[in-house]
């Protein structure tokens, strides 16, 4: 199995280090990067073996027939990948095509 991520979500994750630092939510760049990097990390190892949902109609501007899942980095944070899945020459493919967390998708959920 393989998980892919579009290049806009591969270019959210580098902003996403500075939006936590700008919002103090890390004091340290060095925190920031490794917050993203276990997100990014636990994303492609346990994105396959998490339980999905169909994605609600409003999140079909970013792709058709997807799936998300849920991945709790903290008591106050949840992140919501949303993702297809394609099968091509016996090998299982995710693709992420868009993410965001319970602080700015909740009222769409």
């Amino acid at each position: 199995m393989i998980v892919l991520f579009l290049p806009e979500i591969r270019q959210y994750f580098k902003e996403l280090e500075d939006i936590l630092l700008e919002k103090e939510y890390f004091s340290f760049e060095e925190s920031a990067v490794q917050y993203v990097r276990k997100l990014i990390l636990d994303i492609e190892y346990t994105l396959p073996s998490r339980t999905s949902k169909i994605a609600p109609a409003y999140f079909e501007r970013y792709g058709k027939n997807m799936r998300y899942s849920t991945f709790r980095k903290n008591k106050n944070t949840e992140w919501y990948v949303f993702f297809n899945k394609y099968e091509e020459n016996g090998e299982i493919i995710y693709l992420v095509r868009f993410i965001g967390n319970n602080h700015t998708l909740a009222k769409y959920l």
